[in-house]
């Protein structure tokens, strides 16, 4: 039986658990963030694709999170940063090859998200066929706002998703408009990996990406679960 561990035996402190604070109180503790790739099909028009692909899944690593508002620093090797607005699932319950009927049970709540891009080197990566990492799951990718439990606000099927920019729309879509539903995608990617309570699933864009630069003020919404925003410092 493995002995267990104290903060003495690391050779350096543990960094403390990223949190996203949840509407009705407390904390939830983030564990591993999933993105959906393509999954609003006016958008992979706009990004030059085909919306007969499955869905296909990238990472960000937790601390990539940012919450509070807080203000997300315009990252460094690019000069195209882009937003996307997203719905996010919060995952309360552990579970792999779970049943799509099963799916929600899994659900703890939902939230507004940014999956910022560095546009640039995205499509550098696409045409080398290497890896998104660096365009996708850099420092301060991922702001995301208060947590909604499902418990208070039901599972959301249909409502607007927008988001402006210093005052202006850029981004509105409906929830409706998904081609893989929240319930498809988690019973999907649960055939991959164990989805475990404390991980997020970021559900992918509607059309109207764009860039932003040092300044702009970023304002998301999805009817019925709430709010995201930052300001790119």
């Amino acid at each position: 039986m493995p002995r267990s561990s104290s903060v003495a035996d690391f050779l350096f402190e543990p960094h403390a658990p990223i949190s996203i604070p949840i509407a009705r109180g407390g904390l939830f503790a983030v564990r591993r963030v999933y993105c959906v790739g393509r999954n609003y099909a006016e958008h992979i028009v706009e990004m030059g694709n085909d919306t007969r692909d499955p869905p296909f899944f990238f990472s960000k690593p937790a601390d990539a999170v940012v919450v509070g508002g807080e203000a997300m620093p315009y990252p460094p090797e690019t000069r195209d940063l882009h937003h996307e607005i997203e719905l996010v699932v919060a995952i309360g319950k552990d579970g792999a090859d779970i049943a799509e009927d099963d799916a929600l049970s899994h659900v703890y709540g939902y939230a507004v998200g940014l999956d910022m891009t560095r546009r640039d080197l995205q499509a550098l990566a696409k045409k080398a066929g290497r890896p998104w990492d660096m365009a996708k799951g850099f420092d301060h990718s991922a702001p995301i706002g208060t947590i909604e439990p499902a418990s208070a606000i039901g599972h959301p099927g249909k409502g607007a998703i927008t988001l402006v920019v210093n005052g202006v729309e850029r981004q509105r879509g409906d929830l409706a408009e998904q081609i893989w539903s929240v319930p498809e995608t988690i019973a999907y990617l649960s055939r991959f990996v164990t989805l475990k309570a404390g991980d997020l699933i970021m559900t992918g864009t509607p059309a109207g990406v764009g860039a932003v630069v040092k300044g702009d003020m970023l304002e998301g919404r999805i009817e019925g679960v709430g709010t995201v925003s930052t300001v790119i410092g």
